[in-house]
């Protein structure tokens, strides 16, 4: 049978576009929807999703959608999904991962075929290229992060701008004038993810609020990486105290290669992170923190996606605030 995907390649365009002019929910020109209509007749498309929608019968299953694309790390990828299943199985669902790296392909098989009866969306970009077919589809819904439009959307996501502006207060407090971002490595910029995008934001508005020197960097993942951002720094801010660390695979590296630098933590250097609270406890120095929630925000997903499901109201972007844990890597300037 064929599928909206295969009526997408057949006509040129992409999944979300032929939602659109199949249901019209959105302007297409006529053009595009003369080509799609083509391709549903030589195709035989049907818009069915098994049959459940008619029978009002449920898959008992939720999808989500952790594409794995370069820059990802994976062990975040894996507490989030570990969370996802374990609020959904909760609730007597099973979970079914769609790993696809880029575009909507997945979750309009998983519309088309009625293999699930929702999708939680993660690794959300600004302008995400899934967007338009889960605004125009049948499928409910929730997405961690937050795009830059999220209207008709249902998000939840920390608040990744505040986070930013935490950590910034709380080194300012402490007297530092001047501060960097070790950021996320670059593709993740270049993709405009969303809670990257939005850290920065956070993190130079507050630079700029406190009269604070300041430069965010994006950095890879790996000794030599961090080894090559510490002297970096230490070369372009020779008056630098304080950095904050928006990259988990890096807290350690950046710790010991500022060490080998000269520079002490928190000694010489005040360092916080926002990451996951066992990373930041467990690192060489214990990390003064941001802590990032996969648990509560998996189980809060799948908490909105069970309400959308049983037809009950929702709220339409939900961010949890940051809360800062002092540990033993931050310190007044000149300690």
């Amino acid at each position: 049978m064929a599928k909206i995907t295969d009526v997408a390649r057949r006509a040129g365009v992409s999944p979300s576009t032929v939602s659109y002019a199949l249901s019209g929910k959105r302007p297409i020109s006529e053009a595009t929807r003369r080509r799609v209509q083509a391709a549903v007749r030589e195709l035989g498309y049907r818009t069915d999703d098994g049959g459940r929608s008619r029978s009002g019968a449920r898959a008992k299953v939720l999808a989500l959608a952790v594409p794995m694309r370069p820059g990802i790390h994976v062990p975040v990828v894996t507490q989030f999904a570990v969370s996802v299943v374990t609020a959904a199985r909760a609730r007597d669902h099973d979970v079914l991962l769609l790993t696809q790296g880029e575009g909507d392909e997945g979750i309009g098989r998983v519309t088309e075929t009625g293999l699930a009866d929702g999708v939680i969306v993660t690794d959300v970009q600004l302008q995400d290229p899934r967007l338009p077919l889960l605004r125009s589809c049948s499928l409910p819904s929730v997405l961690i992060g937050v795009p830059a439009e999220a209207d008709d959307l249902t998000c939840v996501d920390l608040d990744f701008r505040a986070a930013g502006e935490l950590c910034v207060d709380h080194l300012a407090g402490l007297g530092h004038r001047t501060v960097a971002l070790v950021g996320s490595p670059p593709e993740v910029y270049v993709r405009r993810t969303a809670f990257a995008r939005r850290l920065v934001e956070g993190f130079t508005a507050a630079a700029d609020r406190h009269g604070l020197a300041s430069v965010a960097l994006p950095c890879g993942t790996g000794r030599d990486a961090a080894r090559a951002v510490a002297e970096r720094l230490l070369r372009d801010l020779p008056a630098l105290t304080a950095v904050v660390v928006h990259n988990e695979p890096l807290v350690d590296p950046l710790i010991e290669a500022f060490e080998q630098l000269g520079m002490r933590v928190p000694g010489d250097l005040s360092l916080t992170a926002v990451c996951p609270a066992p990373v930041a406890a467990a690192a060489r120095v214990p990390v003064t923190s941001v802590a990032v929630p996969a648990a509560e925000l998996g189980a809060r997903a799948v908490h909105l996606l069970i309400r959308k499901l049983s037809g009950a109201p929702v709220p339409g972007t939900t961010l949890l605030p940051p809360r800062l844990t002092e540990r033993a890597s931050t310190a007044p300037r000149g300690h």
